[in-house]
């Protein structure tokens, strides 16, 4: 059965950039460390995710809006099945949204960057391997600057893909992004600089993989609403019609996730 049409809501935020919120972004909290919890019928966040495709689409930054939902589910449930996650900000609403956005554009390429225990990362990775696979990829990488949550998130990787397609790296997100020898589909960042860069790190790493990325690449940051002062020179950058062709603030949560489509 495929799914209904749905209206969505996208608006202008601060004079250039667009927004799609949902109506119950600020009250849907989820206690970072029990983050398998429920928090809302499968339906509620199915309908939630489904709107957001549907502005994501509008915006030009999606082909379309269908996924696998059962597919979803079992990378859902594998992944809490095996995965040593002490904590994430990466609510349920939040994890099938990446998932589904990467069903959808199947990047033969992806990068994330700050992937800590590798939950986030496997939200990416997850639909090209594992039982929620629904395509082929050739290189799919996390990239975490400190080696002992690098090794962790390996660890987790390798319980759901023994391929080593996805894979998790202790390295500098700059660097590995600037000499990376193929093109990058769609980066991921949730990085944290040092020297109170903060999320502010995300603009440095998006101007060193702009030479190698496809064009066209998918972009998704996450803490766009939460990411404080530093984020700021990050959005301004995706946010300028300029530099960036489109670009939708995503609010299902507290935290939020700007997507952007590179040139």
């Amino acid at each position: 059965m495929g799914r209904r049409p749905t209206v969505y809501r996208l608006a202008k935020e601060d004079g250039m950039a667009q927004t799609y919120t949902a109506d119950t972004w600020q009250s849907y909290r989820m206690e970072y460390r029990d983050p398998y919890r429920s928090l809302e019928s499968p339906e509620e966040e199915i309908a939630t995710v489904d709107r957001a495709l549907d502005a994501l689409a509008g915006a030009g930054l999606l082909p379309h809006t269908t996924y696998d939902q059962a597919k979803m589910l079992a990378h859902r449930e594998a992944v809490r099945a095996s995965f040593d996650l002490p904590w994430t900000a990466i609510t349920p609403r939040m994890e099938r949204l990446i998932y589904a956005v990467n069903a959808i554009r199947q990047p033969r390429n992806m990068i994330a960057a700050g992937v800590f225990c590798g939950f986030t990362f496997i939200s990416n990775a997850g639909a090209a391997v594992g039982p929620g696979a629904c395509y082929t990829a050739e290189n799919l990488i996390g990239v975490e600057i400190r080696p002992e949550e690098a090794a962790r998130a390996e660890r987790n990787v390798r319980r759901l893909d023994p391929t080593g397609v996805a894979r998790v790296i202790a390295a500098d997100a700059i660097d590995v992004v600037a000499e990376f020898d193929r093109k990058i589909d769609l980066l991921y960042l949730d990085a944290d600089g040092d020297r109170g860069r903060g999320k502010g790190i995300y603009l440095d790493i998006l101007e060193a993989a702009l030479p190698n990325l496809s064009p066209g690449a998918l972009l998704l940051a996450h803490n766009s609403m939460n990411g404080g002062a530093p984020i700021q020179r990050y959005l301004e950058y995706v946010r300028d019609p300029a530099s960036i062709p489109a670009s939708v603030n995503v609010v299902l949560d507290i935290e939020g996730l700007e997507v952007s489509k590179a040139p």
